[in-house]
């Protein structure tokens, strides 16, 4: 998940919220992890099971959907007010499908969960 291969312009018009600079670390700490949380990734495997999402795992490493999930999901900052970290899991696993300009499982997401406002 190399970040420079991603446009943060692009995640913006997709409805992304996340700012410039924690786009771009998420990315690259996905990109470099190779142990994650293995809740997190189950849950991410859950909702794209649940939206028809078909999985992209390959040898030894989670999808990189799940996996930008994960390292998403460990984020905390107390002090913010909205913060990634803190979303919904479904909003955040939106928020990684914008990221990564999957607009195609973004689309079955929201079809999915069309209970769950995604702005």
């Amino acid at each position: 998940m190399d970040p420079g291969t991603k446009s943060y312009a692009r995640h913006q018009e997709l409805g992304g919220i996340i700012n410039q600079e924690d786009y771009r670390n998420a990315l690259e700490r996905a990109g470099n992890a190779t142990i994650f949380n293995g809740h997190s990734i189950e849950q991410a495997k859950t909702m794209a099971q649940k939206a028809g999402i078909v999985s992209r795992n390959s040898e030894g490493a989670p999808d990189p959907r799940a996996a930008l999930y994960a390292v998403m999901r460990e984020d905390r900052k107390p002090d913010a007010k909205y913060y990634h970290g803190q979303m919904l899991d479904e909003r955040l696993f939106a928020e990684v499908l914008r990221m990564l300009e999957d607009e195609e499982s973004l689309t079955k997401l929201k079809k999915a969960y069309y209970n769950i406002s995604f702005h």
